[in-house]
Parts: structure tokens; C-alpha cells; sequence
């Protein structure tokens, strides 16, 4: 019991020195006003228009197939790095060149028609002259001449429908062979695989509409769609600054003006948003397709000026207002030129110089009074 009673004694007297502690360092209030102050300083000020984007190719084609069949073989991947008439991709033939057969034959067919009906026909020129001499020295009736010569007349005809057969056969012969060669799919412009649609194996019907295979794009230079909403868009121009940076990597900026601006608006969700599109290179291809962006375009901006805490100003007039400054050890107003503002910091024109020390409101938002930096 003994024991007990000196523990409880000796943490009665450990919790006194304690308070005592804490009462002794605490510090002491000594009813004089805390003033909050910061420096005026050097910066760059931008007001910009901020938006979200995303990336696209400048340019990119869909390749598609222009004749129907099973899709046989694919050369490239996704991601594989192509030239222009580089090989992509082969349908199965069979069917088409079989059906190039059979016009080749017909065609064969048909012009030996033609030179029967030139050998008909020489015949019935043939028997026409003869008949003539023959009606000259009156040794043949005038109907046989007649008939002589209408069977000439009709052999020619025989022979020019026989040639017109032949150039329709010629025209097919250059369709089917074109639709052959289309078999045989070709890159149309240099770039990057960026995705197939099909696979080895797949029947694709061009009947009625273009099946895609793949698109290809130039990834060397992308444009960046970024939506504007529609109280900010009247602050765009042709030609102003704007940069923008990537959701992967927000410490890079990469910089370009603004090229278009397109005058029909996209609705989303019952809001009016219209398309700024802007050109960037993408040399090392960091830049990939459908990246999301935050862009910024510059309205405004001064380099290197003197600002401070936009919320340190008291507005007086136009591009005028009033800051409070610490000067030994005393609170000023003084009366300064304003420029621009990002809402955060203002540029000041004149009235203040850098290192300047700026009062700031106290916490109940009024400007703290005069007197001296207190401390406890």
C-alpha cells in the first residue's frame, strides 16, 4: 500500500511540472496585432484560357479492302513502321482469278470471231466485184448485184459487232484484272500501324460498303483538338500563344499557336463547346494518338515584372489600387498601377519595387492596422 501511495505521489508531481512548463514557454499574448506580410517579387504572369484536349495524327488513312474475300494474309503488326506501296496485306484470289480466266478465254473466243467475219466479209466483197463486172458485160441480172451487196453490208456489220463484243470483253479483261491487283493491299502513305480492325482468316464483303483493315498515321507532327466552352471562345484568336501538357507528364510543356478555330460547336450534356485545333512536332514520338491534354492558351502575359498577392490589392479605379507596405516598421498605403492579373498574382506597373514588404489581409479579410510585428 505503501508503495502505491509514493507512485501516485510522484505522478502528481510530474503532471505539476509539467503544467508548469507549458505555462512558462506558451507564448505570452501581449495584446499587440500579428501582421501577415510577404514580399514583392519578380515573376511571369500569364492569363490564359484553359481547356481539355486530346491528340490525334495530322494525318492517318483507314486502308480498306475494294474487293470482297477471305482476308489471307497480314505482313505488318501494330506498331510496325511502313513506307508508301509497302505490301500490307493479300485476300484470296482464287475466285478472281478464275473468273479472269474465263473473260481471257471469252476474249480469245472473240477475236477468232473477228477474223472470220473479216474472212466472210472479204468473201462478199469478193462476190460483190464479181457480180458487178459481170452485170457491166449484162451477163448477170441487176438482183443478184443487189443481193451481192447487201450480203457484204451484212457481213460488215456482223464484223463490227463482233469488234464492239471484243472491246466490251477488253473493258471487263482491265476490271478484273484491276480487282485482281486489288487482292494485294499496299500502304498508301508512310507512317505508323496504329491499329487493325482485322484478322487472318476473316471474310471481308466490300459489296456494299469499304471494310477496314488498318489505319496508318504519321505521328511526326499531331494536332491537338481541345474544347473550348463557349464564354471563353470569344478570348481566342488565330495565331496566339498556347502550350499544353499530358496527363503522364505535367512538368512538360510543349508550345505552338493556335491555327483554327472551327465554327461549329460540338453540344455535350446541354453545353456548347467548340474545337481549337493547333499543330505540334512530334519528332521523337512522344506524343501518341488519343492522349489527353490540358491546354493553355496565353491571352495575355508579361515576363520578369514586379507582382504580388492578387488579394493584397485594394481596387481604387481603373488599373489603379492600393497595397499596404511595411516600412520601418510601420504600415503604408501606397497607391500603385496595375497590369495583368492571373487572379493569383498582379502585375505591378509602378508604386512598388521588388523585395518589398506587402501586408497581407488579416484573417478576418480586413487590412491589418498599423503597428509592429508582434511576437510571443
Amino acid at each position: 500500500m505503501k508503495k502505491t501511495g509514493r507512485g501516485w505521489l510522484w505522478a502528481l508531481i510530474i503532471i505539476v511540472i509539467a503544467a508548469a512548463a507549458t505555462w512558462y514557454f506558451w507564448p505570452k499574448d501581449d495584446g499587440e496585432q500579428r501582421i501577415n506580410t510577404t514580399k514583392a517579387e519578380l515573376r511571369d504572369i500569364e492569363v490564359v484560357v484553359t481547356a481539355t484536349g486530346r491528340l490525334q495524327p495530322l494525318d492517318y488513312v483507314d486502308v480498306g479492302a475494294q474487293v470482297s474475300g477471305q482476308l489471307e494474309t497480314l505482313h505488318v503488326e501494330v506498331g510496325d513502321n511502313v513506307i508508301a506501296e509497302e505490301i500490307l496485306a493479300e485476300i484470296d484470289a482464287t475466285v478472281l482469278e478464275a473468273r479472269l480466266d474465263g473473260v481471257r478465254a471469252q476474249l480469245r473466243f472473240q477475236q477468232a470471231q473477228l477474223r472470220e467475219r473479216k474472212a466472210t466479209l472479204d468473201l462478199a466483197e469478193i462476190n460483190l466485184a464479181r457480180q458487178e463486172r459481170l452485170f457491166v458485160d449484162r451477163a448477170t441480172p441487176e438482183e443478184l448485184v443487189q443481193s451481192a451487196e447487201a450480203t457484204a453490208r451484212a457481213e460488215a456489220a456482223r464484223l463490227d459487232a463482233v469488234q464492239a463484243q471484243i472491246e466490251q470483253t477488253e473493258s471487263s479483261l482491265r476490271a478484273d484484272e484491276a480487282n485482281l491487283n486489288y487482292t494485294r493491299i499496299f500502304a498508301p502513305m508512310s507512317g505508323t500501324v496504329t491499329s487493325i480492325a482485322a484478322r487472318r482468316g476473316q471474310t471481308l464483303n466490300a459489296a456494299q460498303t469499304t471494310p477496314t483493315i488498318m489505319t496508318i498515321a504519321d505521328l511526326s507532327t499531331m494536332l491537338v483538338e481541345a474544347q473550348v466552352s463557349e464564354a471563353d471562345i470569344s478570348r481566342l484568336r488565330n495565331g496566339m500563344d498556347v502550350y499544353f501538357t499530358t496527363l503522364g507528364n505535367r512538368g512538360q510543356r510543349w508550345y505552338s499557336n493556335l491555327q483554327l478555330i472551327e465554327p461549329t460547336p460540338v453540344v455535350e450534356n446541354n453545353v456548347v463547346l467548340y474545337n481549337a485545333l493547333f499543330e505540334i512536332p512530334n519528332p521523337d514520338g512522344e506524343l501518341l494518338p488519343q492522349m489527353t491534354t490540358q491546354v493553355f492558351f496565353v491571352v495575355q502575359s508579361a515576363e520578369q515584372v514586379v507582382a504580388v498577392p492578387a488579394s493584397a490589392i485594394r481596387p481604387t479605379g481603373r488599373n489603379q489600387g492600393e497595397v499596404r507596405v511595411m516600412r520601418n516598421g510601420q504600415v503604408e498605403a501606397v497607391s500603385v498601377e496595375l497590369g495583368i492579373s492571373d487572379r493569383v498574382h498582379t502585375e505591378i506597373k509602378s508604386g512598388l519595387s521588388a523585395g518589398d514588404e506587402i501586408v497581407m489581409p488579416s484573417a478576418a479579410g480586413m487590412p491589418a492596422g498599423a503597428g509592429r510585428m508582434g511576437r510571443g
